[in-house]
């Protein structure tokens, strides 16, 4: 039997990647990353429009307390700076007024920080390099990155529009809401996504990226405050402006939106062109080459720490001075601002600060803010330490003759006197602002140095709670660290509003904290919250030296 000869089959040679081959993947890979963080965000931003339409239809709620609101708005530049023009007089426009700029840019700080996640974080953790090994097209990542970005920011003009609508508003101008935050927050997608060109990490694109949002916010400020001196002008060149200037529940100005969307498609282009000239991991600024001898302070493990923290430490002390500022100026006219004693806001401030006077009850509860928000930032430098752990950094490190414990307590002592430099300036920031507007600086400003000094064992506790996280459950550090803050700034900004038990309330350590200025000054509670962090903060120390590192 003669066999026939068959020609041995050939395979069809594989079809080139194009750019953006297996962008679809990819994209459904991001989503499901951030399926966590991607809801935070929208919830807060939701919050934020949610606040203005419901809030102020309680406080607000006659044409006569409004009007009166409006007149003080109308004379005032420092509100100006803050909140933005109003256009109009309605109880939407005042919404606008109040929230908009700042939904705005946080819907511009979301997509910044979803862009550069995705895109230098990526490469900078070598995942990038990875995916980039398949059949993946050099430009996916860049293009599914902006993808998230615009999906989350039509997310929030969706449920923006329908939160307002609920809330009693027209449709018409809820969606001119969502639209506006929108629109900004993805011109700041495409800046990010040019910065993560430039820079050769992450820090450094987000670095950049921020920079821009907070000189757009300063041009809009200077522009709506400064119409008397003919810089009104200065509004249209800051897409922050934009958002404002798009006029939701003030006779809309729908061509507006063509700004924000004309700045995306060139500013994507330009991430576009800027990554075809490019290396992988590496970005177009090269970073400058360290100094031929390391700095006498990278000697032990607290000057690495502090090396590692310095930036954050910056960027911090920056937005607390700046945020105490615009505290203590606003504090000046604080009655003039929510209305009478009787109102629904003065209430709920005396009930949180424990005083009568209105004024202090306002500095009281605003410095009790603060402390939360130096909370975070010990929380965040804090668990940088599980960070360098996971990223292989702390065990080449500990080789070296350091001890577990002294590299841990050395990184939460930098943490701690960061926490307290960053609560210093804000209470210099509340102090300086309050102090120059009502012509009382020398009296006020040790008033409320004290005010901010006294948040200090409260705001450590919570970065202590994170630091025993980290050493006794390293693997769920994060979400017990953030979920101890959560619950305890829940507890303390909410509780005194739904009137919880007192035991309920004393969960939180920012209500044990006397409320000053104005209060009386206990040390009792002070002294108590001060011997919780050092317990806590052993606990952790503990675990650290007796767990695998790793």
């Amino acid at each position: 039997m003669t066999g026939v000869a068959t020609q041995p089959a050939t395979l069809a040679p594989p079809r080139p990647a194009g750019p953006l081959t297996g962008a679809r993947e990819l994209t459904k890979l991001a989503i499901r990353r951030d399926r966590i963080m991607l809801p935070i965000w929208i919830y807060l931003l939701l919050a934020i429009a949610g606040s203005g339409g419901f809030a102020l239809k309680k406080i607000y709620s006659t044409a006569a307390e409004r009007a009166t609101l409006i007149h003080s708005i109308g004379h005032d530049q420092a509100l100006s700076f803050l909140y933005g023009q109003l256009h109009g007089n309605s109880l939407g426009a005042l919404a606008a007024w109040r929230y908009l700029v700042y939904a705005a840019l946080a819907a511009g700080l979301m997509s910044i920080f979803l862009v550069v996640r995705h895109t230098r974080g990526d490469e900078e953790t070598g995942r990038l390099e990875l995916i980039g090994s398949t059949v993946v097209g050099r430009h996916a990542p860049l293009a599914v990155a902006l993808t998230v970005a615009a999906v989350a920011n039509a997310v929030v003009l969706v449920l923006t529009a329908a939160v307002l609508a609920a809330s009693g508003l027209p449709l018409a101008g809820g969606f001119a809401f969502g639209l506006a935050e929108a629109g900004c927050g993805l011109v700041f997608a495409a800046v990010a996504a040019i910065a993560a060109q430039i820079s050769g990490t992450a820090r450094g694109a987000r670095s950049i990226a921020i920079t821009a949002i907070a000189v757009v916010f300063f041009l809009r400020g200077v522009g709506d405050s400064g119409g008397s001196h003919h810089l009104s002008w200065l509004t249209w060149l800051s897409p922050i402006g934009w958002a404002e200037l798009l006029r939701p529940f003030g006779g809309e100005r729908w061509w507006v939106i063509a700004l924000p969307v004309a700045a995306t498609i060139a500013g994507i282009a330009v991430a576009f062109l800027l990554a075809g000239y490019r290396d992988q991991g590496a970005g177009l600024v090269p970073p400058r080459p360290g100094p031929a001898t390391a700095s006498v302070l990278l000697a032990g493990p607290a000057g690495l720490s502090w090396r590692l923290l310095r930036g954050a430490v910056a960027g911090w002390a920056a937005g607390f001075l700046v945020g105490g500022l615009a505290i203590g100026v606003v504090a000046n006219g604080i009655g003039q601002l929510i209305g009478s004693r009787q109102g629904a806001v003065a209430e709920t401030l005396v009930r949180i600060a424990h005083q009568n006077a209105l004024t202090n009850a306002y500095l009281a509860a605003c410095m009790s803010l603060v402390g939360m928000a130096a909370a975070a930032f010990a929380v965040a430098a804090v668990l940088r330490l599980r960070t360098e752990e996971t990223d292989g950094h702390a065990e080449p490190l500990l080789a070296a003759p350091v001890g577990r414990v002294s590299w841990g307590a050395s990184h939460l002592l930098v943490t701690a006197a960061a926490t307290v430099a960053v609560l210093v300036t804000g209470g210099l920031g509340v102090g300086l602002g309050y102090g120059l507007a009502s012509s009382s600086l020398s009296t006020q400003l040790p008033r409320l140095l004290g005010a901010s000094l006294v948040q200090i064992p409260a705001s450590l506790l919570i970065g202590a709670a994170a630091a025993a996280a980290v050493g006794l459950l390293p693997r769920w550090s994060v979400t017990a660290g953030w979920t101890v803050f959560g619950i305890a700034v829940v507890i303390a900004v909410l509780g005194p509003g739904f009137r919880l038990t007192q035991a309920v309330l004393d969960i939180s350590p920012f209500t044990h904290v006397p409320a000053l200025p104005g209060g009386l000054l206990t040390a009792a509670p002070l002294i108590w919250l001060s011997a919780a962090v050092v317990a806590a903060t052993a606990a952790g120390l503990a675990g650290l030296r007796r767990r695998d590192i790793g």
